[in-house]
Formats: structure tokens, sequence, C-alpha cells
């Protein structure tokens, strides 16, 4: 290849075709030119053909500003901030902080920095509820496509957040997904040749886990799977229970692949079972499960992260002065007594249950199942009247053991779409039954006297008065339904938008009802545990009330964490555990499980999950619920009576305690600090600017085109025309509500420096100057500052980096651009601040105006100072070797990566010059 043919094809040379100057992209050959206009962004690339053009293209060299236009100071600051909010490629620590539309917490790189020390990335992110795993794994993603070491991807994740997903992704990370459903997977595969799949037509696909799945798709998506894979709730994908098994074949024969990069997040990695625990960690690494696992532990601290909020408060990864990263959370309980109507029915059911448990006899298997129907119809009755009368409708219920067992129980295996229908009664002999359902009818028909009902309707007017948005979260169908209904024929929440969101409505359609109350002022949204994994609420919602008691703990931790999260943009969230003081079926639950549980949080910060001895936690129920009703009297109450396994179950719940504490004490993310990651973090800030910069920038842009902000609004009709256009295709239009605080309020848009109203102003400003356009911002000056003792030249720099891997083809680069303020003092050569330090001439108060022709030769002095010296080469030359060990810092060499090479393209673009005089001169 001859030099002018590399001169032309090299990414970030700059060459002329068509009448414009233009920088070449990666891609780039002989017969095919990837070119971006030197004044435009990524959006106006094209492709140019050399042997099409009538004019061949040819080497060019960047215009350096002269002394024709001058501005002012606050030009040159606006003109700084346009340069560094446009960039998208930007050098620095990560590669992809150019494209993320937000302002990632620095806790939030600790899984960014862990993945970029692996190779391949094998990462379990175990991190609580609400604290951001699909921002950790997001960051990692869009950092891995933007080094080119990930170029197909995909998310595997239950069917309900595929859509999660896609909306999280595109939004957040500039990546436009493909969903792949049951529903859009015919349509995907239309038109694809014989031996192509959507995974090979769509590079970011999210995967429905249910579809997936199966045998004959397992198969052909092991053959087209992409190198990078995120697998969300990634523990009911293993495990013994129902539905885990096919899906673990399908994550088992992935993690095979030893080139493939896999991140798997939870919140419960371990969820009382230790064998399922074993099978999520040989995802990683095989040799980190069954008894490998104390000698691999030191390795293993590499691959996982988790931590907990006290973790993230109290460790220094809070900045001072920011806002909080969660909100307060204050808890409470309400009690309240069932009405004597309530409690006889309650009463007569379990009076009813146990003697049909008496008949079971000492067959171990019979005694089981009748002491879980006996408590899954409690639950029931418990719940509503209208959940009783569907499960004694039902009259014949779950017959498999683990069924019956994971209704009971609560368990997270994923199965959120229908785990909130009411159980059958399970029983053979009905007799009787037909009593029941007759009392319940009564009771649902006379909602006066429905004491649970009332206290919610009460504690729901409290919290809307103190301008709460709540959600209501019910363990049934019936219940959830019945509620909402009873809500809306009160006067009291006649202002409110009430809707109910169950396990009737397919994944897609609950986002749609949920967002759709966006537009309501007032809301309350009641719902089943359809709702309380994954599904982000924060935004609507800042208040959880737990009408039905979960009997898993960790369920009420993760329906809380659907507001109490990062993002929430309250300041505090509520959550209410409502409770019968007189209910046999509550109080067992709450001194078996829930007290117990929450004990052990209130003195570890721990969540325990489960306990895994179901057998003996269904026994202690049923003694407790016994105990505490009058119902079960003589030989059959006799028969539960016996059944008192106290000490037992203390002794689990003191081993879940110590098995937790001792599992985050062993697996503790302990090997990176604040002090190892805020400093990266910084460096990002400090290169593409924080909120504060995007702030100033909007405000002076703004003034520059004659509208005066008020920091809430924006007129985007009164823009400029091309401004105007570009912001109205991407849907933005009118006089449109605006925050910079990253939580904002339901219908503001979070002005970020992705966001199209910052990108289309700094773009637009930049592009104008560059162009040298007429009114655009000056490129050049020179002005008097009362703070300056010696004459200073303030240049910006535009410099571009050619980054390949050592082990890499040499013409497989991949582009990185940034701009670097330099400031000179007197006529010295050396730099004497560099970086945002240099840019702190432009806030210094001006002098007296100076005459034309002093300002032009100011100017015209300093161009030539720059171009008799080596400066510029230097400072490019020394930012590519700090980028070098940027890379290198954060990025493991290996084998077959190699290091990383990083070659400034030279010279670099002088874009603006100026000049700032002592007020003595």
């Amino acid at each position: 290849m001859t030099s002018a043919t590399s001169a032309l094809t090299s990414p970030g040379s700059l060459i002329r075709a068509r009448g414009r100057e233009w920088v070449v992209l990666p891609g780039s050959g002989p017969d095919r030119l990837r070119l971006r206009p030197l004044s435009g962004t990524e959006s106006d690339s094209t492709v140019v053909l050399p042997a099409l053009e009538s004019v061949p293209p040819e080497p060019a060299i960047f215009k350096a500003p002269d002394a024709s236009r001058m501005g002012t100071s606050s030009e040159a600051r606006l003109l700084s901030d346009a340069l560094r909010l446009s960039l998208r490629r930007g050098a620095g620590p990560f590669r992809s902080s150019g494209r993320i539309a937000f302002e990632p917490r620095s806790y939030q790189l600790v899984p960014l920095i862990m993945a970029l020390r692996l190779d391949p990335i094998r990462l379990l992110i175990a991190d609580d509820v609400g604290i951001g795993k699909t921002i950790e794994a997001g960051l990692i993603l869009r950092e891995m496509w933007d080094r080119g070491e990930a170029t197909r991807a995909c998310v595997l994740c239950p069917p309900h957040l595929v859509e999660q997903w896609v909306d999280e992704l595109r939004e957040k990370f500039d990546l436009h997904a493909t969903a792949v459903t049951a529903t859009t997977a015919p349509r995907l595969e239309r038109g694809l040749a014989l031996d192509e799949s959507p995974f090979d037509a769509h590079p970011v696909t999210v995967v429905s886990l249910d579809y997936i799945k199966a045998d004959r798709r397992r198969a052909d998506f092991a053959r087209s799977c992409p190198n990078f894979v995120i697998v969300d709730e990634a523990h009911a994908c293993v495990g013994g229970g129902r539905g885990t098994t096919q899906r673990q074949v399908l994550l088992n024969g992935l993690a095979k692949d030893p080139n493939r990069h896999m991140v798997l997040l939870t919140a419960t990695p371990h969820s009382g079972d230790a064998e399922a625990f074993d099978d999520i960690l040989a995802l990683l690494r095989p040799d980190f499960s069954h008894g490998a696992l104390s000698r691999a532990r030191e390795e293993l601290a590499q691959h996982f992260v988790q931590r907990r909020r006290i973790d993230v408060r109290e460790e220094g990864w809070e900045v001072p002065g920011a806002k909080r990263t969660f909100p307060k959370h204050d808890v409470g309980e309400r009690a309240f007594q069932l009405t004597p109507s309530h409690l006889a029915f309650h009463e007569a059911v379990l009076a009813w249950c146990t003697e049909r448990a008496a008949k079971s006899g000492h067959d171990a298997r019979r005694r089981r199942l009748a002491i879980w129907a006996t408590l899954a119809l409690m639950r029931c009755v418990g719940s509503s009247p209208a959940a009783a009368i569907a499960t004694l409708e039902a009259r014949r219920g779950p017959t498999d053991d683990s069924d019956l067992e994971a209704a009971i129980f609560d368990e997270d295996e994923g199965q959120l779409t229908d785990d909130d229908l009411e159980p059958g009664t399970a029983a053979e002999d009905m007799a009787g039954l037909d009593d029941l359902l007759r009392m319940a009818r009564d009771l649902e028909a006379r909602p006066q006297e429905d004491a649970k009902l009332s206290l919610l309707k009460r504690e729901l007017a409290e919290l809307c008065s103190q301008g709460h948005q709540p959600v209501v979260f019910c363990r049934y169908i019936a219940t959830a339904e019945a509620v909402a209904g009873a809500l809306r024929k009160d006067r009291s929440f006649k202002d409110r938008t009430i809707e109910v969101v169950t396990g009737r409505l397919p994944g897609t359609e609950r986002r749609v009802r949920v967002e759709g109350m966006a537009d309501a002022e007032r809301r309350i949204l009641v719902a089943t545990d359809c709702l309380s994994e994954g599904i982000n609420l924060q935004t609507l919602f800042d208040a959880v009330v737990h009408y039905d008691l979960s009997w898993n703990p960790t369920r009420h931790q993760q329906r809380e964490g659907r507001v109490d999260r990062f993002g929430q943009p309250t300041d505090q969230v509520r959550s209410l555990t409502i409770y019968g003081s007189n209910s046999a079926i509550d109080g067992a639950v709450l001194d078996v499980i829930l007290r117990k549980a929450a004990a052990i949080r209130k003195a570890t910060n721990v969540s325990v999950s489960m306990l895994d001895d179901r057998g003996t936690v269904s026994e202690a129920m049923m003694h407790a619920l016994v105990l505490k009703s009058g119902a079960a009297s003589g030989r059959q109450g006799d028969l539960f009576r016996d059944l008192d396994p106290a000490a037992d179950l203390e002794r689990l719940w003191r081993d879940a305690e110590e098995n937790e504490k001792a599992s985050r004490a062993r697996f503790a993310q302990r090997r990176l600090k604040p002090e190892e990651v805020i400093p990266e973090w910084q460096r990002v800030r400090d290169l593409l600017g924080d909120t504060e910069d995007v702030r100033r920038f909007v405000r002076r842009a703004l003034d520059r085109v004659g509208i005066t902000f008020d920091g809430k609004s924006v007129p985007v009709d009164a823009l400029p025309e091309m401004v105007r256009e570009a912001l109205s295709s991407r849907g933005i239009q009118g006089r449109t509500r605006v925050s910079f605080d990253p939580v904002a309020q339901p219908g503001v848009e979070v002005l970020h420096r992705t966001h199209p109203i910052v990108a289309t102003l700094s773009d637009a400003l930049s592009e104008g100057a560059l162009e040298d356009a007429p009114d655009a911002l000056s490129r050049s000056g020179a002005w008097i500052s009362r703070a300056a003792t010696v004459m200073q030249t303030l240049a910006l720099l535009r410099v571009r980096h050619r980054i390949r891997r050592a082990s890499a083809a040499s013409d497989d680069f991949l582009l990185a651009e940034e701009i670097v303020p330099v400031l000179w003092e007197g006529t010295a050569t050396g730099h004497a601040a560099i970086g945002l330090d240099a840019l702190k001439v432009l806030d210094e108060e001006v002098g007296a105006t100076l005459p034309e022709p002093v300002r032009r030769t100011q100017v015209l002095r300093a161009r030539a100072r720059i171009n008799d010296s080596d400066a510029l080469t230097a400072i490019a030359q020394s930012r590519a070797e700090t980028l070098t060990a940027d890379h290198d810092r954060l990025r493991v060499a290996s084998s077959t990566r190699g290091r990383t090479i990083v070659e400034p393209v030279l010279p670099p673009d002088l874009i603006a010059l100026h000049v700032i005089l002592p007020e003595a001169s």
C-alpha cells in the first residue's frame, strides 16, 4: 500500500471529497471509504467508492483558526462545552462513555472494571435489589462493543422482562436490540436464508428464556449464539425446581465455549439452595463448584461482586454533596382485627381442613400433602373472600408435591406469569365444601365487614394525602381484582387513576398498563407478584403496601425493590405491611417466617431466603396455626398440636443466618476500593462533561439563540429551524419539560449529554464553528483578564487516536477522539496547564475591550508561535501514551488479545486559539 493510499484509508485521517473535508472511519479500504464529515456527527457518516467519484478523494489538512472573525470569552467557553459534549468516540479510560445516556454512579463502575480484567469475561453480579444490576451489565456490554471485542450480543431473561431490556438498551446505551419471543420469532424468521437465524441477522437481541429453552430452539441457538451473553435472573435457571432443567442445560451448553463472555445477574444467588448456587458458580468456571470452591476462593473474588446498600453508603461510594443514591425507606406495620363473621369463616375452614387431614393417618406423604393443602387453602382465606371463593370453586388443585409446595412458599424461580392463581382445595372428600362456599360468598357480599379492606382504604387515604403514589401487592388474582374494584367504588379515591395488573395479562400488556398511568397526576396500582420482580416502577410510584403477606422473605424485599431503587426521584419511600392480629394464618407466617427473617436482616443487613427444609417449616406453620385458632379441637387438633419443631426451626434460622453471613464475608467484593474507582470515574467526567457542564451549556446555548432558559422547560418551536427539525424527527416538539436531575419526575425529559436536545444543540454549534458559517461561534479571540498576571494562550485541540491490539491485523483499528484544552504562559512552548485546569481562564472576569487590530495581531502571533514549535505534536503523543496506559491498566492483556497500541493521528486539529492579556498590558 502506497503512502498516498494509506493516508486515504487510515482511520482518523482527513481527506477531501465531494467538495468538503471528511474523517476516515475504521473499516475503510482502497476501494471503499467509510467517512464522517469533519464538522458532522456519526449519523452523517457515509460510504464513498473512490472509483466512482468524478474527482478522486485526496488528503486534506485541517484549517486552523484565523483572525478574520474573533469572539469573546463566553463564546470560547460555549464552543469548548459544545465540542466536549458532541464527542461520541471519546478517548479516556472507558471507550463507551460518549455513548451512554446517563452519568453512572462510581460504585456502578466496579463490575465494569472487574470485567475488563477477565478474559473471557465470566462475572456474577449479585448486588441487592435496586442497586442497578441492569445498568452495570449494560455498561459492560457497551464498553466491549465500543472496544470491538463484542460484535454480537444477547440478553437472556424471563419473558416479562424482554421489552424492558429492549427499552433499557436503547434509551440508556444506544444499543438497538431485537426482541426474540414466541410472538416475534416467526416474523423475524421470515425472509431469512435456510442457514441463517435471527441471531445472525440481528446483532443485539433480547431473548425470552421460556422461548429459547425448548430442545429444538436450544440447539439452533447454540450454533449461532453471540459471543457476549447476559443472563438476567440467573437463579431462575438452576436448581431442581419447576422449569429450570431446560434453562440450565441451555446455559451449561453456552458456558462450554471458552471464548464466550457471560455476565450473570441475580439478587438472590444462594436462595437457600447450596446445589443451585454451585450450578451458578460452575457457569463461571467448572472448578468453582462441587467442593472445589475452597481451593479457588481467592480466584472467585475476581468473578463475583455482591454489594448491599449499606456497603454503598458506608464504604465511601457516595460523593459528598451529591444527591443520595437511594431514598430513605420508612417501614411500618398496621394490624386489623377480623370481624366475628370473618373469624368464624377462618375457623370453619381450618376445622374442615384438619378433619380431613386426620384421615391421612400415619402415611408420611399423605400427611405432608394434608398439611400443605391446609396451608394453601388458609392462605386464600386470609387473602380475601374473593380468593377463598376462587379456590373453593376450583375444587381440584395441584396434586404434584413440588407444585403444591411452590405455591405455598412463593418459590422464586422466575415463573411470575401464572403463580398468582388461586390453588384448588386438592380434597377428594367434598362434604361440607358447599357450606364454606356459601359463607365466603356471603362475606364477599358484605364488604363493610371486611376489616382488612377497610384498613387498606384508611392507610391508602393517608398515603395519598401525604403525596405518595402507592402500589398494593396482593398474592392472588381474585384478591387484586376485588381490591381494585372496591377502591374504584370508594369516593375517597375518585380523583385517583386506579389500575390492576395480574398474571391474566401477558408481559407486554402489563408494561403498557403501568406506563399508561404516567399521564395521571394521582395514581394507585394494585398488582400481584407478577410485578414484584424485574419490572421497574420507581418513576411512577414511591410506596408499597403488602396487602397479603408473602411466605418467602425475599419476595417482600423484591416488592419493595420495585420503588426503593436507584433512579427513584423522591427522597423518601414508604412500605407498609397489613396483617390480622387475630388471624391464625397471618400470625403463623409472621411468627415462623417473616419476623425471624426480619430480625436477621435488621441485625446483619443480610436478607435470608426461605429455609430449605420445607418440611420443618410446614410443620411449624401448622403447629402455630392450630395453636392460634380455637376451631380445631379434640383428635383433629391434637394431630397437629403434637407437631412442635420449635427447636429445629430455631436451629435452621440460626444456620441460615450464619451461612449467609459467612457467604457474604467469603465472597464480598474486596478487591476494588472507592479510591481505586472514583479517579477513573472522575476522568470520564472531566473528558466528556458532567451534569453541571450540561446545565451551563444548555443555558448558554439557548441564550445564544435568543431564548431565556427558566431551568424547567425548553420551547422547542422557538429554536432555529435546523435544530427544530432535527428534534421533531425524534418526537420532541412544543414546550418540553426538562430537568438535569437524573431521577426526574415522570413526563420530564432528563437532559444528559446524549439527550437529543443537548446533542442537537452541541452538534449544531460545533458544526457551525468548524465550517466558519455566518453567525457561528468564533474560533479565535483575544481579551483582557482582570485575574491574569502574564500573557496566556489557550488552544483547543482535537486529537484523534488509532487504537489496535498488538495481536490484531495491522488495519484492524478503532478510532477515539478527545478535545484537549492547553494553556501556555508568555511565549514559552512548554504548556502551563492541560485539560479542565486550562479552561479556568474562561471563567475569569474580563476587562476592557481590546481594539480590533490588537486582537488580530495577538492571535496571529500566537498561531505563529505554535506553528514554529513541535508543541502540538508532543501533546498528541503524550495523550496517546496516557490512553495506552488507561487501556492497559483496565483491560487485562492476554495471549490472544495482546497489549493495546494507541497511535495519535498527526498533526492534531487546532480547533480554537485565544489570547488572554493581563490588565497591566
